[in-house]
């Protein structure tokens, strides 16, 4: 599996309009139910566990990255969304900086291995100072997915 492989256009957002990290969970959720990659009925379910993680620590990890995870019965695969803000969201990162790369993903319940293996490649990805400048200047989602599709994450 690779972080190219678990996106589509539909499932990145160019420009967020969150300004917090509670709003910018929401809105990739609400992103993710609206393009069928997850059930409305379940929508809930994936922001209390995605809220219930992040209350346990900032998943902003430094560098303008956040990556909000969780594990659910919500998915029966991992989901995930990549959200861009120009602007800078309050993420209550780590390093105390605004972030602009988001990806969030939901992996099903009792799935540990795959729920690690994701998030270390995510943060490998996104370390590289070429790929955060190349989604940074990406115009659209087509050339944003581009960046991921081009470094085979």
């Amino acid at each position: 599996m690779t972080l190219a492989s678990l996106l589509s256009e539909d499932q990145i957002i160019p420009e967020m309009a969150a300004t917090d990290r509670w709003t910018a969970i929401e809105e990739i959720v609400t992103q993710l139910v609206r393009d069928g990659h997850l059930d409305a009925s379940h929508r809930d379910e994936a922001v209390a566990a995605l809220r219930h993680r992040e209350e346990t620590m900032s998943t902003g990890i430094g560098f303008g990255i956040a990556i909000p995870h969780a594990s659910c019965d919500a998915v029966s695969e991992v989901v995930a969304c990549f959200g861009r803000s120009n602007e800078g969201i309050d993420f209550e990162s780590l390093d105390g900086k605004p972030v602009h790369f988001i990806v969030l993903f939901l992996v099903p319940k009792d799935q540990f291995q795959t729920h690690l293996r994701t998030l270390a490649a995510i943060a490998k990805f996104l370390n590289d100072p070429a790929v955060r400048a190349g989604l940074a200047e990406a115009p659209d989602a087509k050339d944003i997915l581009a960046v991921f599709d081009r470094k085979r994450s």
